[in-house]
């Protein structure tokens, strides 16, 4: 058996009537969220230059880029300067068990793919979406242990292929040799991570850009690996140091990953949300204010202490600090909560909130599990002697505990007025509330441009 020819027959075969509703409205909820998210990265760090860039790769005006009416480009490249804006303030959804952020890649590719060679239905997107998110998330779910590449770049550029090859219906040796493709291009490093550089957006980009490439090259008719995902330099091979494939593919048609996203509530790594909300509970609960606070410790499994346990530095810049618990404790502690706009210059250089976070800190509380993000406590003492304790068994945002429908479309409506087009935030919504009756999947994607629909 080669996982490769299972994993493409999976995409190719799945049909929109075979996904339950859970399914299909997580498709839908999740296209919505990074649809908006990516409107407000047009006004992230670095976007602007993201965008110099890729204008220079080659001049073109078939696809859209979200907030940003004035632009266009070519395929590779609007897939690219999207994922980017998508991932680049850390807000867009994720697969916790995966730890894959599987929309960033995979709705890039489509936004672009939908204008290039459409008209799609929606229909016919969603589920390409959906299928692309049981191949990226479902290699994720394989990885028995922790991550040494940076998987939401290196396993997504496998869910963006699967999907291109769903939406455009590829013959099935034109897909394969494309996911050996994807093998070729695949690449994103943890270092990026561990000095809180701006170079993880652009991974997830690349993955974006590389996964129409892979497309392209098959489709044009050069033979590709076959054994990309377990080959003895296949996919897993390479990138993890152990996995376990079997459950997953026996999983496919019966588990629809798409359902297994979290929302993010907080523009930050996923990592600290947890630890955001217990210093919420602790103020709500027990009145912890920053004038009170002793000391504050999150013990957790050592994913978060490894994703989110750095301390503040002097000079950092807004990647560091969206993956820095103390910094966002800080900010929380100070304004009750971490938003789009508490990445500034000025904020990341306020003594005051360096002053909080010297007495935060995140302890690895031991737990086997290498992709673990609960269980975990809160522990706060306080000038006055008392301990006060927040348990934490699930993350906001998670399947376990979504966001509510107000809270879902809140979070829409600020991305938007952050990208400058809360203009759009009704009509936007309405589309995607009936995303799969539409005859041009495009027409979305130009108004969340800001263009005409």
């Amino acid at each position: 058996m080669n996982p490769a020819e299972v994993l493409i027959d999976h995409a190719l075969g799945l049909e929109w009537a075979a996904l339950p509703e859970p399914a299909r409205q997580a498709a839908r909820i999740f296209l919505h969220d990074t649809l908006c998210v990516g409107v407000a990265g047009a006004n992230a760090p670095y976007a602007d230059a993201i965008r110099a860039a890729a204008s220079g790769w080659g001049a073109g005006s078939e696809c859209s880029v979200l907030g940003r009416p004035e632009l266009r480009l070519p395929a590779p490249s609007a897939a690219f300067v999207n994922a980017f804006q998508i991932h680049s303030q850390e807000f867009d959804c994720v697969h916790e068990p995966a730890v894959v952020h599987p929309l960033a890649t995979i709705a890039s590719v489509l936004i672009a793919e939908a204008e290039r060679s459409g008209p799609y239905g929606g229909e016919d997107l969603l589920t390409a979406l959906a299928a692309g998110v049981d191949v990226a998330a479902g290699l994720g779910v394989a990885a028995t242990t922790s991550l040494k590449f940076f998987r939401p770049a290196t396993a997504g550029i496998f869910g963006c292929v699967a999907a291109l090859a769903r939406l455009r219906r590829l013959p099935r040796a034109v897909a394969l040799d494309a996911l050996g493709y994807a093998l070729a291009f695949a690449g994103g490093t943890m270092q990026a991570h561990t000095e809180g550089k701006p170079a993880l957006p652009v991974q997830i980009a690349n993955a974006a850009r590389g996964a129409i490439t892979a497309v392209d090259v098959a489709v044009a008719g050069l033979p590709g690996p076959l054994r990309s995902i377990d080959g003895p330099f296949g996919y897993l091979t390479l990138f993890e140091d152990g996995y376990d494939l079997a459950p997953v593919l026996e999983s496919l048609g019966k588990v629809h990953r798409i359902a297994e996203v979290s929302w993010k509530p907080f523009p930050t790594g996923r990592a600290a949300h947890g630890a955001i909300v217990a210093t919420q509970a602790l103020m709500a609960q027990h009145g912890l204010t920053a004038d009170d606070l002793e000391s504050l410790t999150y013990s957790a499994p050592p994913l978060i202490k490894r994703l989110v346990g750095r301390q503040v530095i002097e000079g950092m810049g807004p990647a560091h600090a969206r993956l820095c618990f103390p910094y966002l404790a800080g900010l929380v502690l100070t304004r009750g909560a971490v938003g789009l706009g508490d990445f500034t210059a000025a904020s990341l250089a306020d003594p005051g909130l360096h002053a909080i976070a010297a007495k935060i800190s995140v302890e690895d509380n031991g737990d086997p599990d290498p992709a673990a993000f609960t269980p975990a406590v809160a522990v706060a003492r306080t000038r006055d002697g008392r301990e006060l304790r927040i348990e934490v068994a699930a993350q906001f945002g998670s399947p376990a505990w979504p966001l509510s429908r107000e809270q879902h479309l809140e979070k829409a409506r600020s991305c938007l007025a952050f990208g400058g087009l809360e203009a759009i935030h009704a009509p936007l919504a309405a589309l995607l509330e009936d995303f799969e009756h539409l005859d041009d999947a495009a027409a979305a994607f130009r108004l969340a441009a800001g263009r005409e629909p």
